[in-house]
């Protein structure tokens, strides 16, 4: 049978999702979990490789097994006995044979927790990233208009990414802020290389005063990396959803 799962993970102690030579990587110690249960080793398939570091809500995950000793719906309690405290599956269920966490995936929700204060904060620092100084929020919502829709994101993507097109659609950019919390989600069928965490640096930085309106239109046009913000550290992501 074909089993999807929705995983939820801190990504502060791991090197990514995928499976890495490297370093601990989210897929192996699922992985080593699904062995445990079913006592034969099973590849799984995420909808998405997160970086190191980078967190997850709602990662979908696939995977075939012939062991039906436990309905699909109840696998995720059997999972969660053998994963550690900052790796859980969320909810398993049975899908069709067809069915691939990446291939029929139509959209994905990326989160960007930030906090403005002029000190690092404890209690948010793992998950969120400081920003010093007061921000124009309505400012960065006019340049995150010109950012929905199709277009070629050449430019918010990082070396070293190996893709067919690097034209993506972005849905929607909702930026939230309530005075100390500043939270930016991204929904696209798709995003590069640290796309999302070019984007929200792009954004803040317009915030900021330090890029134009202008000036991020012509990065789009030109695909020049150079001309956006910085890539924000990868604490700051999360993968809240993927719709199908």
């Amino acid at each position: 049978m074909k089993v999807k799962l929705t995983v939820s993970y801190d990504g502060t102690s791991y090197c990514g999702w995928q499976v890495q030579p490297n370093g601990i990587s989210v897929q192996q110690v699922l992985e080593d979990a699904l062995e445990k249960v079913t006592g034969v080793k099973i590849k799984t398939v995420g909808s998405g490789r997160t970086d190191a570091g980078v967190h997850a809500k709602g990662q979908v995950v696939d995977f075939e097994t012939p062991f039906e000793n436990i309905p699909a719906e109840k696998f995720y309690k059997a999972i969660n006995v053998f994963l550690p405290s900052d790796v859980k599956v969320i909810s398993s269920e049975r899908v069709d044979n067809d069915f691939s966490a990446i291939k029929s995936a139509k959209s994905k929700t990326y989160s960007y927790f930030c906090y403005l204060s002029s000190v690092e904060l404890p209690l948010k620092e793992r998950y969120a990233v400081k920003i010093d100084g007061n921000i124009d929020v309505e400012k960065m919502k006019e340049v995150a208009l010109i950012l929905i829709g199709e277009h070629d994101f050449k430019c918010m993507c990082a070396s070293g990414s190996c893709v067919k097109t690097t034209v993506r659609t972005v849905y929607s950019i909702d930026i939230d802020y309530n005075g100390q919390d500043l939270v930016f989600s991204v929904k696209g069928n798709g995003f590069l290389y640290n796309m999302v965490r070019i984007m929200v640096g792009t954004l803040i930085d317009a915030g900021k005063g330090k890029i134009t309106l202008e000036q991020v239109k012509e990065m789009l046009s030109s695909g020049k990396r150079a001309l956006g913000g910085k890539t924000l550290p990868a604490k700051g992501l999360c993968l809240m959803e993927v719709e199908y």
